[in-house]
């Protein structure tokens, strides 16, 4: 009867521990719409919300898009009421899944995997797929990608008078630190 408990007990916890995700509150999302010859358009956002199921290879990110900051507080200003209209469209989502993800085969050197998945910004979706470069640190997993998107596939309005000092094509870079989220 106690090797049957003690078995019993050890499974519940095994089956919990495979079911651990792992976590980052301060993971990192850079973009940038720049052209060439004019003002930086760039902005960042160091408190994007990551969750990993390590068993799935399941992934989803929270931005809150009032947490971008640019070098020019009117770009800011700019950015959260004309464009990206921050308090009708408060945040972005992704929520995806890295293909032949396997969290025992990571190790320190950074191992690249596809990830596909859908991006919810500014009301609209859209799929996203690109490389992503993950390996195991002592702080946990770290995740690293970058890709594009064109802000016409979200519904964004670049007006005419700076049309030519904002790009359509908004390069994103994403970085971040995951760990358990065992407390």
């Amino acid at each position: 009867m106690k090797k049957t408990l003690l078995i019993v007990m050890l499974y519940v916890c095994a089956v919990g521990l495979s079911q651990e995700k792992m976590i980052s509150k301060s993971g990192k999302i850079t973009f940038e719409a720049s052209v060439a010859s004019f003002e930086e358009v760039k902005a960042a956002n160091t408190n994007v919300t990551f969750v990993l199921n390590p068993a799935t290879g399941e992934i989803a990110s929270l931005a809150l898009m009032k947490g971008f900051r640019f070098k020019i507080a009117l770009m800011e200003e700019h950015f959260n009421e004309n464009y990206i209209e921050s308090d009708l469209y408060p945040k972005a989502v992704f929520k995806g899944k890295i293909e032949g993800f396997d969290f025992q085969s990571l190790s320190v050197n950074p191992k690249d995997f596809i990830i596909k998945g859908k991006l919810e910004l500014h009301g609209k979706s859209k799929d996203i797929s690109t490389t992503v470069r993950i390996n195991r640190s002592l702080s946990g997993v770290s995740i690293s990608c970058c890709f594009s998107v064109n802000a016409s596939d979200f519904n964004i309005e670049i007006p005419s008078l700076v049309k030519s000092k904002v790009s359509n094509k908004i390069n994103i870079q994403v970085a971040a630190v995951l760990g358990s989220n065992r407390q």
